[in-house]
């Protein structure tokens, strides 16, 4: 017997009188329909004749079986039966019609406002966003007030994508919730606010960095997902190129010197550098990190948050930590030409640095460290090696076919011909497990540049990045975009996805 797909399954609970949540959920059944004397049910195990006896006996009516998987009925039973059986609409429905004063609310008024953002409704729609996003796997909530609507997206796989809106007049009370929920002050409203909310949803503790700031029609809010169980430290998972992973091994069991994570935010700098500390953290070394913020919590390594406030920034944060005897450094970002120089001379007294950069390239980030006035000669001396990466979504399994792509974006990868023989592409055609958008997960692609004896001198000539670059490739270096067209090649993603983060080459 095959099992019926996901999509056949009903868009609203079909109702019965006393039918446990619980006993569906033990017996992993789900009513599909009630016709003239026939109850239909989906059923993992269609064989398990107590569960239809005992419906048959409760309702005497026949019962008809179909198989289904059990995922899908769990998830069928929380969606239509369980938190999730009150869609977003009817949450906001429910949310206008109980609260009818907000429309003649003086938003300045915070007390009247705090009232608000503590009814029921409000409470429930603003859980209902958050679930949402945690159940999509979301990175990202965006709240963005304009003049005639409160836009409401979720960022998956790094991409944002609309969801149900709240009229705009539940917008003062939506935001105030979410400020109570960070400890923020909701009386203040003209400056930028940064705060954390720490909840557990569906047995899961997650963490959430929540960022205010003022715009022309009310405040712009985004809440940071930080779901410790996304975290991957498995560097193949990851995307890591077997070639580029040997070298990178060599590089991170060296006793010191400073190696360099480049690429833009939400590019999986952190990932790396978190995956990077877990396979060489053990009881020999000891492992410090400041970071802005912490986002996930490793054992055995002392992370320290910086806090601009009180005076404790990255380069007198860096300078305290010299003194705690560590073996490894990470520093979340060098940002200043101070922090630069401190990191530098903690590389060359003996210590194994980390630390990232917002550059284009792997090469680019030499350029930068050089303009922001650090010694050509102590870099050169210092630098181990620079990985450049970015995120590239991938192709979903369940609904992945194969697909020529347009002429177009395959001349846009400036590939020889010989290069595109043979090689079969594929396409997700969206389904209910990637939420019809073809794609589920992402993975990174990666340039590598080690810093040996040639790249060396083009430190010390203060070489251009055209140039660095050159040489690294003339060596047989990987570029992003090479490394984007072997994921290609291998059926994992899409030339538009590599084209989408990759700079031409």
């Amino acid at each position: 017997m095959n099992a019926i797909a996901y999509t056949e399954y009903p868009k609203e609970p079909v109702v019965l009188d006393n039918l446990s949540v619980k006993f569906m959920k033990q017996s992993k059944f789900i009513p599909l329909s009630v016709t003239d004397n026939t109850l239909e049910i989906v059923m993992a195990d269609p064989s398990d004749f107590y569960t239809v006896d005992t419906l048959k006996l409760s309702y005497g009516l026949r019962v008809k079986t179909c198989k289904g998987k059990v995922e899908d009925i769990l998830d069928a039973i929380d969606r239509l039966y369980g938190s999730g059986s009150q869609s977003l609409e009817m949450i906001i429905e429910e949310a206008d019609k109980d609260i009818d004063e907000i429309s003649s609310v003086d938003v300045e008024d915070a007390d009247h406002l705090r009232d608000l953002a503590s009814e029921a409704p409000i409470i429930r729609l603003v859980n209902r966003l958050i679930f949402n996003a945690a159940e999509q796997r979301a990175s990202d909530i965006h709240l963005e007030p304009f003049e005639k609507e409160l836009k409401v997206r979720y960022r998956i796989d790094g991409v944002l994508h609309d969801v149900e809106s709240p009229p705009t007049r539940l917008q003062a009370a939506i935001i105030s919730r979410i400020k109570i929920m960070a400890k923020l002050d909701i009386a203040e409203r003209r400056l930028p606010q940064d705060g954390r909310i720490k909840l557990k949803i569906a047995d899961r503790e997650i963490d959430f960095r929540v960022s205010t700031i003022p715009t022309l029609f009310g405040e712009s809010l985004v809440m940071r997902i930080l779901d410790r169980e996304t975290l991957v430290l498995n560097f193949e998972k990851l995307g890591f190129p077997e070639d580029i992973l040997s070298q990178y091994f060599d590089l991170i069991s060296q006793p010191y010197g400073m190696i360099l994570v480049t690429g833009p935010t939400g590019s999986g700098k952190t990932s790396t550098l978190y995956t990077t500390l877990a396979r060489i953290n053990s009881s020999e070394n000891k492992i410090i990190t400041l970071e802005d913020p912490v986002e996930y919590q490793l054992g055995g390594v002392n992370q320290i948050q910086v806090n601009p406030k009180i005076g404790l920034g990255f380069a007198n944060g860096l300078r305290s930590i010299v003194r705690q005897d560590p073996d490894i450094i990470l520093v979340g970002e060098i940002r200043d030409k101070e922090t630069a120089e401190i990191a530098i001379q903690s590389a060359l007294t003996g210590h194994l640095l980390f630390s990232t950069l917002h550059t284009n390239d792997a090469a680019g980030a030499i350029s930068r460290l050089l303009d922001m006035g650090v010694e050509n000669f102590l870099l050169s001396s210092t630098l181990l090696g620079i990985l450049a990466q970015r995120l590239v979504r991938v192709i979903c399994p369940a609904c992945k076919k194969e697909k020529q792509p347009e002429e177009k974006l395959l001349k846009s990868m400036k590939l020889p011909l010989q290069e595109l023989t043979g090689v079969r592409f594929y396409t997700g055609e969206g389904c209910e497990e990637c939420r019809h958008t073809g794609f589920k997960g992402r993975v990174a692609i990666f340039e590598f540049l080690p810093v040996d004896t040639d790249i060396r001198k083009e430190i010390i000539a203060r070489s251009s990045t055209e140039k660095i670059k050159s040489v690294a490739i003339k060596k047989g270096g990987t570029t992003l975009r090479q490394d984007g067209w072997r994921k290609v090649k291998a059926g994992v993603t899409t030339i538009s996805e590599v084209l989408r983060v990759t700079l031409a080459e």
